[in-house]
């Protein structure tokens, strides 16, 4: 055996050399093959030495098992791109079953939703048969209502028209009218009598019994609680005023004609008094007794002993009496406290007329310019128009 030629053609090639790969193509076969180094290549560090005889077994071995390594590859080719389309079409479904979850999940939230809605729905329907209930039975009772308006109505229709008529309303209203005017005309009458002016406007005139004639008066000659200390003249009636010697002080050496003038005009007053009350048909809250310049006030409340002096401090209590008492609207042979006390509640109850016919006092100490205000007030057109 010559294994020359045999061992020249198995001789593998230098470790280190490097190969390229080249692709060629038998013409005859249509196959390919493929030069690759020899450190790739299984079994090149021990080569097999192939007798010549055997050698075109060998070749004819070596292309069967090429022809099968090309249809393995060709296999190989076809189950990846199998598997590529089997992968390709994996993707496409579990997108398919993302989308179909998220389509489910939105479904559900969805349900949950309109089952949330529903249940609203219930409820709004329950409230409004509940309100449609209460507006059927406010309805009756409307109803009802309206019937009994209805009713209430027709019979007042016949009513209004007897107020309405000339026996109505209109004639009661006419004989207030005329009552205020006959007011009016009476206390008009005692406002004649009994004028209340200022001091410097009365005539002179002689009051018997008295020694003296009245006569007009200067401002700085007197001054009273029925005057202002500001150069205003005092108010007096038929010339007589209530003087500072007779409210403040009297004593037996005091001047008799100022005390009988002061009495006189507290008579006047309290005269005056009881006949607007009477016409006015008030009773007064401190009754009067009549009694010329000797009249009095009488007092049904419980109150302070006058023996004591106001604002005086006292250690032991004030004294109170529940029974009438009477006050002098007089000086003369009286303590000044009580007359001054009665001046005060005769104020009160020209006060008191004042409120009657919707006006305001002018203060506890005039009880003339009161007085004069009450007789202006009712004798004004005013009076009758309200």
């Amino acid at each position: 055996m010559d294994p020359g030629p045999s061992s020249a053609s198995a001789d593998p090639s230098p470790p280190e050399e490097e190969e390229e790969e080249e692709e060629e193509r038998d013409s005859s076969t249509g196959s390919t093959w493929v030069v690759v180094p020899g450190s790739e290549v299984l079994g090149a560090d021990a080569p097999k030495v192939v007798g010549w005889e055997e050698l075109q077994q060998e070749l004819a071995r070596l292309w069967s098992l090429s022809a099968a390594l090309a249809a393995a590859r060709d296999r190989k080719a076809g189950l990846a791109a199998r598997l590529e389309s089997a992968l390709e079409a994996r993707k496409a479904v579990l997108q398919q079953d993302n989308e179909l979850a998220e389509m489910r999940q939105r479904l559900q939230s969805h349900a949950d939703f309109m089952g949330e809605l529903r249940m609203q729905t219930k409820e709004v329907s329950a409230n409004v048969e509940d309100r449609r209930e209460q507006l059927c039975v406010k309805i009756r009772t409307l109803t009802v209502a309206d019937k009994t308006v209805g009713a209430a109505q027709s019979k007042l229709q016949e009513p209004c028209k007897l107020l309405s008529g000339e026996r109505g309303h209109g004639r009661l209203k006419g004989l207030e009218r005329m009552l205020r005017m006959r007011q009016q005309y009476m206390i008009g009458q005692v406002a004649q009598i009994y004028p209340v002016r200022p001091l410097n406007e009365q005539s002179p005139i002689v009051k018997p019994g008295l020694n003296s004639s009245i006569t007009r008066t200067g401002v700085g000659e007197a001054v009273s609680p029925n005057g202002s200390q500001n150069g205003q003249t005092p108010l007096a009636i038929l010339g007589l005023q209530l003087s500072k010697l007779s409210i403040k002080k009297t004593s037996y050496f005091s001047d008799k004609t100022e005390i009988q003038k002061s009495a006189t005009l507290l008579g006047y007053v309290a005269h005056a008094v009881s006949l607007i009350a009477s016409y006015l048909d008030v009773p007064l809250r401190y009754p009067l007794r009549l009694g010329g310049s000797h009249s009095y006030v009488v007092d049904h409340a419980p109150s302070v002993d006058p023996s004591i002096a106001p604002g005086v401090s006292s250690s032991t209590p004030s004294s109170t009496s529940m029974r009438t008492m009477e006050f002098p609207l007089f000086f003369e042979g009286q303590e000044t406290t009580r007359s001054a006390y009665a001046v005060f509640l005769l104020n009160k109850d020209v006060e008191q007329l004042l409120n009657h016919i919707g006006a305001e006092s002018l203060g506890p100490r005039h009880v003339l310019a009161n007085l004069k205000q009450l007789t202006t007030i009712v004798q004004s057109e005013q009076y009758i128009s309200d």
